[in-house]
């Protein structure tokens, strides 16, 4: 790593989970080119760093597997197409970033080799270290799993140094801050105090599987332009959660 990049980036390899929601932008459904190319930017703003990036992108903004579950579809069916959902985002975002002169691999937990490649694991590492954006779609392949816990096995898997999680708030708060103003922001948190008092951060899996694995994490709001890339610098945003 170059001496400007140390002292520029915080860390070598991460992983960013981003919702679908996030590409909606103020649409209902959908991907808003305006927010996915601002996203895109972003994203190479860090790999110009230095820094190693894989990327997990949720599909609610299409398909939300346990929503569709809720309207009496059956689960299975439903969690499959959430993660046909996600490999829809991957590519859009692949576009995006390819756009803008990045080079970035979707790799899928389920086959669809005629759009990406699969996920495999010895793989992703090869292509983050060859400097490309690894995006990781169709979740972890299994229904009843959520993108979240996706994200923090991937994380794990690559050996990523922080899991990154965009959200629509800047931080985790003690109650929803939209609906009570008085709310207030953590600045850091122990996994072990988010499941204690069901904190609205990630679902408990990924937080069981963060703890258990020693992985930071951070909350950010990505509606907050240049967040993530404060974040990867080091400095104090968002929510951090660690184990002590």
């Amino acid at each position: 790593m170059a001496t400007e990049t140390v002292k520029t980036a915080r860390y070598s390899r991460i992983l960013v989970k981003l919702s679908g929601e996030a590409l909606m932008g103020q649409a209902d459904y959908g991907i808003d080119p305006a927010i996915i190319k601002r996203i895109a930017g972003e994203l190479e703003e860090i790999a110009g760093l230095g820094v190693e990036l894989a990327v997990v992108i949720g599909g609610g903004n299409i398909f939300r597997g346990a929503g569709l579950a809720r309207a009496g579809m059956d689960r299975v069916t439903a969690d499959h197409m959430g993660m046909l959902a996600t490999v829809m985002n991957a590519l859009a975002m692949q576009d995006a970033l390819e756009n803008r002169g990045l080079h970035a691999r979707v790799m899928s937990a389920i086959r669809i080799n005629e759009v990406c490649e699969d996920y495999i694991r010895r793989r992703a590492i090869r292509h983050l270290e060859k400097g490309r954006v690894v995006i990781c779609a169709a979740g972890t392949g299994s229904p009843f799993f959520t993108t979240d816990t996706a994200a923090a096995l991937r994380a794990i898997e690559i050996n990523a140094e922080v899991l990154l999680k965009a959200t629509k708030v800047d931080g985790v708060y003690s109650d929803d801050p939209v609906r009570n103003p008085a709310a207030t922001r953590y600045r850091h948190l122990t996994f072990d105090r988010v499941l204690a008092e069901k904190l609205n951060v990630m679902d408990a899996t990924a937080i069981v599987m963060c703890r258990d694995n020693r992985l930071p994490l951070q909350v950010f709001n990505l509606n907050n332009p240049g967040d993530l890339t404060r974040s990867v610098r080091g400095d104090e945003v968002g929510t951090v959660v660690t184990c002590e």
